[in-house]
C-alpha cells in the first residue's frame, strides 16, 4: 500500500483518510481475494429466452408501413396470437410502423427485421392507460413505456432495426425544459414515496408530466434485447425492474434528450449486458435500485450484474451506481470497456468512467464494483468519481455504505484527476482499491475526503508511480 507521503507528492489531497503503509484492515484483507472468480458463475446462470419457431408478420393483422397508419391494433393482435397459441417471432418487416405502446407476453419475441422501423406516437395519449410502474426508483401509475411487460417471462426485442422513440418531435422535452411541469408531479411522487401514500393512490398519466422510459419489463424473467438500433427515447432507454436472467447485446442507443440513460438494470439479478454502444445525455450503464424510502421500502437489491465490450460515450457515467440505489446493490463487474473511442465518438464526452452516487438520503449499500481492461480517452472530469454526498440539497439521516470499488488493468489518456473520492464524516467510503493502471495527460490531483483503505499498487499517473 503506498504511503501518505507518496500518494500526497503525487499530488493528492488527503481528508480524514485511512491510509496506513504496510498494513490493512481484516475487511479490507477478506475483500483483497480476487472478485472476478465469481463472473463464470453469474454468466453460467444467465441464459437468453429461446422462442418456437413460428412467426407472425404485423402485416397480416393490418399493420402499413408507411409511417402515418396507427399499428397499435395490428401489434396488439399479433403478440396476443402469438402467445395465444404457444409463443413464437412477431415480425415487423422493412417499413415504417407508427404505433403508440406495445405490451409484450410471455414467450413472445418482437422482431424488428433489418429495414424496418417502430416510430413511436409522439401524443401521450397513445401511453394510456396508465400501467404500474417505478419513475426515477418510486413506485407509481403512469403512461405506459413504450414498449412494456408486467409479470411476463420468455420475452424479447431482437432485430436489425429500429425503435424510433422520436422524442424531439413529441412534448416530452418541454415538460421538463425551462422549469417545465414535470418538476411539479416529480416532487410529489417523491413525497408519496417519503410518506407511504399506497402505491394505489400514486397516479399520474394523464394531465401530468412525467415522461415514460422507452422499454422497461418489470418483474419480468428471462428477457432479451438483442441487436436493436434505439433512436431518441424519451427518458430511460432500457430498464429491467424486478426482474432477473437479463440479457442485453449488441444494441446502440443514442439520445439526445435529458435524462436519457442507456440501460439501468433496477432491482434486478443475474443480467449481462455486452458488445452495446451507448451514445447517451446522461449515463451510460446506470445500476439502481430505488429512491430513498419508497426504495427502502421495497428492499430488492441489484446485483450480479456483469457489462463487457461496451463503449461508452455518454454525457455523464460509464459504468454508474446510483443515485436511486436505496435497495442495495453489490456485485457490479464491467470489462473491456471504451471510453470515447474514436470509432463511436458520441455527442458527449464521457465525464467519469467510473461514477458512483449515494447520500444519506437515499441510505442503502454499495458492496462490490469491479472495473478492469477499460481503455479510452478525452475523459471529461474524473476517472473515478466516488461521491457519498451526491444531491447535497437533499437531507438525510439514512445509514448509507459504499465499500469495496476496483479497477484494475485501465489505461485512459486524458483527464481532470484520477480519483474523486467523496466520503462522509459519518459514513466513511471503503476499501478502494487501483491496480496495474496507466493514466497519462492527467491534468490535476486527486481529491480524497473520508476513505478508509485506500490501496494503490503499480498505479502509474503521467509516467509515475503511485
Amino acid at each position: 500500500m503506498p504511503s501518505r507521503r507518496s500518494l500526497l507528492k503525487a499530488g493528492g489531497a488527503l481528508t480524514a483518510a485511512t491510509l496506513v503503509p504496510g498494513t490493512m484492515s481484516a475487511q479490507a484483507e477478506a475483500e483483497s481475494a480476487d472478485p472476478w472468480h465469481e463472473v463464470p458463475r453469474i454468466l453460467r446462470k444467465i441464459r437468453p429466452p429461446r422462442f418456437r419457431n413460428r412467426r407472425w408478420d404485423v402485416t397480416a393483422f393490418g399493420a402499413v408501413g408507411d409511417g402515418t397508419t396507427d399499428c397499435t391494433a395490428a401489434f396488439k393482435a399479433a403478440i396476443a396470437e402469438c402467445h395465444r397459441k404457444g409463443g413464437g417471432r412477431v415480425v415487423v418487416p422493412p417499413g415504417r410502423f407508427l404505433t403508440g405502446a406495445i405490451h409484450l407476453l410471455s414467450d413472445v419475441e418482437l422482431h424488428v427485421s433489418e429495414g424496418g422501423v417502430i416510430a413511436f406516437s409522439t401524443d401521450p395519449n397513445a401511453y394510456l392507460p396508465v400501467v404500474f410502474t417505478r419513475w426515477e426508483g418510486t413506485e407509481c401509475y403512469n403512461y405506459s413505456p413504450f414498449i412494456y411487460a408486467l409479470g411476463q417471462r420468455n420475452i424479447a426485442v431482437t432485430g436489425k432495426g429500429v425503435l424510433d422513440g422520436q422524442a424531439r418531435q413529441g412534448p416530452w422535452e418541454s415538460w421538463y425544459a425551462n422549469s417545465g411541469p414535470q418538476g411539479a408531479d416529480q416532487r410529489e411522487l417523491r413525497r408519496m414515496g417519503d410518506d407511504d401514500v399506497p402505491v394505489e393512490q400514486r397516479v399520474f398519466g394523464a394531465g401530468h408530466y412525467l415522461r415514460p422510459a422507452m422499454v422497461q419489463f418489470v418483474k419480468c424473467q428471462d428477457i432479451l434485447v438483442s441487436d436493436v438500433t434505439i433512436l431518441e427515447p424519451p427518458m430511460w432507454t432500457v430498464n429491467p425492474v424486478l426482474s432477473t436472467n437479463v440479457t442485453v447485446r449488441g444494441i446502440t442507443v443514442v439520445s439526445t434528450l435529458y435524462n436519457t440513460d442507456g440501460c439501468d438494470p433496477e432491482s434486478s439479478s443475474y443480467v449481462h449486458i455486452h458488445g452495446c454502444r451507448f451514445n447517451t445525455n446522461d449515463d451510460c450503464v446506470a445500476v439502481k435500485s430505488g429512491r430513498d424510502a419508497d426504495g427502502r421500502r421495497v428492499g430488492v437489491p441489484s446485483e450480479n450484474i456483469v457489462v463487457q465490450d461496451c463503449l461508452f460515450s455518454g454525457r455523464w457515467g460509464g459504468i454508474t451506481v446510483g443515485s436511486e440505489m436505496s435497495g442495495g446493490v453489490r456485485n457490479v463487474f464491467a470489462e473491456r470497456c471504451v471510453i470515447n473511442s474514436p470509432d463511436f465518438p458520441g455527442n458527449y464526452p464521457v465525464k467519469y468512467p467510473v461514477y458512483i452516487k449515494a447520500s444519506k438520503k437515499r441510505g442503502g449499500f454499495i458492496q462490490g464494483v469491479h472495473v478492469r481492461d477499460f481503455t479510452g480517452r478525452n475523459v471529461d472530469r474524473e476517472v473515478m468519481f466516488v461521491n457519498m454526498a451526491y444531491a447535497s440539497n437533499e437531507q438525510g439521516t439514512e445509514p448509507v455504505s459504499v465499500r469495496d470499488i476496483r479497477m484494475e488493468r485501465t489505461k485512459l489518456d486524458g483527464a481532470d484527476a484520477v480519483l474523486n473520492l467523496v466520503g462522509l464524516e459519518s459514513d466513511h467510503l471503503a476499501g478502494v482499491r487501483l491496480e496495474r493502471c496507466a493514466f497519462t495527460n492527467v491534468a490535476g490531483p486527486n481529491k480524497i475526503a473520508f476513505t478508509d483503505d485506500l490501496v494503490m499498487r503499480k498505479v502509474f499517473v503521467n509516467g509515475v508511480e503511485q
